[in-house]
């Protein structure tokens, strides 16, 4: 059995974000899958502003993960070599639930994470973790290169598939547009 961290504060700050600035989420009517939209203005491990045009054509993986949560400590390594075995077609993007935007940074470097993260705590942040449903981490969303979501466990494929969960993500999302 898969564990998670049951403490996730940012499920809180979300739902206070969102009534503070009227954010809904709700599908229009008929509508069967809305797209991801990402942030534009995005944090490499040192902290500074970068933009996400290194996502563009590429399969995403939203890393929902912390520093202080052990299962995040353990699947983290299996993302890293996951990512550097994909990394020209899949990128990965880190929303943290740390408790500072320091230990978001020091994360990052200690695991060496080669992706992207959302600025720690950012409305776009909050935003991402409600869209998904995160009620627990470590949470992996993998989004086709349109935004659409391919599956929210995609921690569940690599760990059970390893590098061969592309090739999953890969199929299931040509099912998809061949239905439409």
């Amino acid at each position: 059995m898969k564990q998670k961290c049951p403490h996730f504060s940012l499920i809180a700050i979300t739902v206070s974000l969102a009534l503070l600035y009227g954010v809904s989420t709700a599908k229009p009517k008929g509508e069967k899958t809305s797209k991801v939209s990402l942030p534009e203005e995005l944090l490499n491990a040192e902290g500074k502003v970068v933009y996400g045009e290194t996502l563009s054509g590429k399969y995403v993986g939203l890393y929902f993960s912390a520093s202080w949560c052990p299962p995040c400590r353990t699947f983290t390594p299996k993302l890293v070599e996951f990512h550097k075995a994909n990394k020209d077609k899949f990128e990965v993007l880190l929303v943290s639930a740390d408790n500072s935007e320091k230990a978001q940074a020091n994360y990052m470097k200690k695991y060496m994470m080669p992706w992207l993260a959302v600025k720690h705590q950012s409305i776009a942040a909050n935003l991402l973790v409600k869209k998904m449903g995160v009620s627990g981490i470590p949470y992996l969303v993998v989004l086709a290169p349109d935004g659409s979501v391919v599956t929210k466990d995609g921690r569940g494929d690599v760990d059970s598939m390893g590098d061969k969960a592309f090739l999953k993500w890969k199929s299931a999302q040509g099912e998809k547009h061949g239905q439409e």
